[in-house]
């Protein structure tokens, strides 16, 4: 019995906003519209740099906000990459262009939804 209201109160969740986004060859990014403090933080530290370079430091702020906001990920009407390892695989293997739309599309949904991170 225990189980069944643990599971309940799982379904009765309120789930995360959700914003779409459409580049201009018609794919479609889906990105998530909360993050937890812990995550801010973590990204906060990411942005921040390391011994790496600011270079290494801003594509891991990048890659780090993709990694965990991307919902949903269509690409050239194909079926939609949904699971995250393999988002964040296709990510690591974009084109220039693709890598540059998502940079725009994540600056745009930081600064609408998370206005007091610095956006990469």
């Amino acid at each position: 019995m225990g189980r069944r209201s643990r599971r309940r109160g799982a379904q009765d969740a309120l789930a995360a906003s959700e914003s779409t986004y459409r580049s201009p060859s018609g794919d479609l990014l889906v990105l998530r519209g909360a993050m937890t403090p812990a995550t801010r933080r973590e990204y906060a530290a990411a942005a921040a740099g390391s011994p790496l370079s600011p270079e290494d430091a801003w594509q891991r702020a990048a890659e780090f906000l993709f990694e965990r906001l991307a919902v949903r990920w269509e690409i050239a009407g194909t079926e939609p990459i949904t699971r995250q390892k393999e988002l964040l695989g296709r990510y690591r293997f974009a084109t220039q262009d693709e890598r540059r739309w998502i940079r725009d599309v994540l600056r745009e949904h930081v600064g609408e939804h998370f206005p007091e991170l610095d956006p990469p």
